[in-house]
């Protein structure tokens, strides 16, 4: 049988949040995250609960949300087992840590996180066990030298455990947060992958903590050297704009959203990602030749880095 050490994992989850939160306190240099914890009053449909914390007008970051869950039920919902038939029957725990900061200088790109681990038994038969997650980067003002940075961190964090490693899930990343209705991808990519169960538990989990601590190896640096960018009305309104672009894929395509409204989980945390502020224009068009165009040209779909 598998041993599967589900206490180690919660205990790096919660230790990943605290972490995260402090790195992202000192790079804003003003704002708290406010801890909003939670727990599911016995016979809900999902039980379990986990801490929210959410930071608002902070220096660099209009909002952002860093929240630890850890729910269990006695049912998947539809969206999982139409999935994964083998599901239907067991009893559940997904526990994970998810985030996404929104930047008030529309040249710090938003930057989102997840790591996640899935287990589901039933008696006299083996778990059915995986983790998952990644980052993505999504500038709105993109600079070459950043999303390379953003990259290189990616591929470092992979290395060791195999070559294939960054190539495969950095394409799983370009095809996951791509809006097909758009044709566009949300941003420049980064690390995505799900079911990670093929190597033992322990490389599994080991590899979850590299993602994890990689994210703001990978972003505070980025941040550090866009935050006092100088911007005006223009830039402001071309954010919000595309801010648009993230709400329209978590609400239509994103997994972890739907599973989350489906479950029965808690409404304000699974929503967390949403931006304070967004706008949608009809007909929006690019001016040729500007900062705008060079977004939709050279950023929003696929390439090497």
């Amino acid at each position: 049988m598998t041993s599967i050490n589900k206490q180690a994992v919660k205990q790096f989850l919660l230790d990943l949040q605290d972490s995260i939160c402090q790195q992202l306190e000192l790079a804003d240099g003003q704002a708290k995250f406010e801890e909003d914890a939670w727990q599911r009053e016995p016979g809900e449909k999902l039980g379990g609960g986990g801490r929210s914390r959410i930071m608002t007008q902070g220096k660099v970051f209009e909002q952002g949300g860093v929240n630890f869950s850890h729910v269990e039920g006695r049912q998947m919902p539809a969206s999982a087992t139409a999935h994964r038939p083998e599901l239907a029957g067991r009893r559940f725990e997904a526990m994970g840590v998810s985030l996404v900061m929104h930047p008030n200088n529309p040249y710090v790109p938003t930057s989102h996180a997840n790591v996640r681990f899935f287990i589901a038994e039933k008696e006299g038969e083996e778990p059915i066990w995986w983790f998952g997650g990644g980052f993505d980067l999504t500038p709105f003002y993109p600079f070459e030298e950043d999303c390379q940075h953003w990259h290189d961190v990616s591929k470092q964090l992979c290395a060791p455990f195999g070559d294939e490693v960054y190539p495969e899930h950095k394409a799983w990343c370009d095809k996951y947060f791509y809006l097909p209705h758009r044709e566009e991808t949300r941003g420049v990519g980064g690390l995505f992958f799900d079911d990670l169960n093929h190597w033992e538990f322990e490389k599994c989990f080991d590899y979850i903590k590299a993602v994890g601590q990689g994210y703001t190896q990978a972003y505070i640096p980025i941040v550090e050297r866009r935050k006092d960018t100088p911007f005006g009305e223009r830039e402001r309104q071309f954010q919000l704009y595309r801010r648009g672009r993230y709400v329209e894929f978590n609400l239509v395509y994103d997994r972890g959203t739907l599973f989350g409204l489906q479950s029965g989980g808690r409404t304000e945390s699974i929503l967390m990602s949403m931006p304070p502020l967004a706008r949608w224009e009809y007909n929006y068009q690019i001016e040729d030749g500007s900062p705008e165009a060079d977004l939709y040209q050279n950023y929003l779909k696929p390439r090497q880095w």
